[in-house]
């Protein structure tokens, strides 16, 4: 099933829903508890997508192929690699992706995100897909610049814009061997599989709850193949992941003032 967040054609209220064939029905009660799927009566071209989830916490994996490992000159890590982006950087399926006058080197990163359904603390790898509700397309946008000179991660990925998430949650899907790719203005930049994940989904789900607990809508973003490349004024991106289908957002460069 997909499942979207959506305002119908003149509606006021954001509302859960779930699409086929092209169609948008509700949902009764929310995809984190107890819920109930109406009819499909709505075109899809006639709401307005939202990001089908607002995450409690981002959690993102660095590192986690071994070619973008490479390209950057970087070891793989001996553990994952994990940092945080900011719920506030969240936007949903052609929202635009704003350039911060802060940094002058602003890259895509195509990526499988998962969705929390079941939260807990010390999941086993072996029950770890049972606490997940199901996956969405990411783009962990990063001010590589920033990145690289405060020899931390935060302000480099953490601006309003940079997680791009969407167009809905695939609950039906084997995250085991899905290809990514990314484009920019048609020209393909990313193409990889999930399946060259180091720490693959279960090991990741069961990693970041021995370190915190995980709460229902909390986003695991599973870290991007080779082929991270600029993003500039007037771009159009495109993240594509089989099974679920594709995100897009415009580039737009941010023309306030850094002082």
């Amino acid at each position: 099933m997909r499942i979207v967040r959506y305002k119908p054609g003149g509606g006021k209220n954001i509302l859960w829903g779930w699409v086929s064939e092209g169609k948008v029905g509700s949902l009764e009660g929310d995809p984190f508890g107890a819920f109930r799927r109406k009819k499909g009566y709505i075109s899809l071209e006639r709401v307005e997508l939202f990001p089908p989830v607002q995450p409690g916490k981002i959690v993102c994996v660095g590192r986690n192929y071994v070619a973008h490992a490479e390209e950057h000159d970087a070891e793989v890590p001996e553990i994952p690699l994990i940092f945080l982006k900011p719920p506030s950087s969240v936007i949903g399926d052609g929202g635009t992706i704003l350039l911060p006058p802060q940094s002058e080197r602003v890259e895509h990163e195509a990526e499988l995100a998962v969705v929390i359904g079941l939260g807990g603390r010390w999941i086993k790898r072996a029950n770890a897909l049972e606490h997940v509700l199901g996956y969405t397309i990411a783009n962990d946008i990063t001010a590589r610049d920033l990145q690289r000179g405060d020899g931390q991660w935060t302000r480099g990925k953490g601006f309003d814009t940079f997680c791009p998430v969407g167009p809905w949650i695939e609950t039906d899907l084997d995250p085991s061997d899905l290809i990514i790719k990314c484009s920019v203005n048609d020209q393909l930049r990313q193409m990889g599989t999930t399946r060259d994940m180091v720490f693959p989904v279960p090991t990741l789900v069961a990693f970041v709850s021995s370190v915190m607990t995980l709460n229902p809508g909390d986003l695991i973003l599973t870290g991007t193949p080779s082929g991270v490349g600029p993003l500039v004024d007037g771009n159009d991106v495109e993240v594509e992941i089989e099974g679920i289908g594709t995100l897009h957002n415009r580039v737009k460069s941010d023309q306030r003032s850094a002082e």
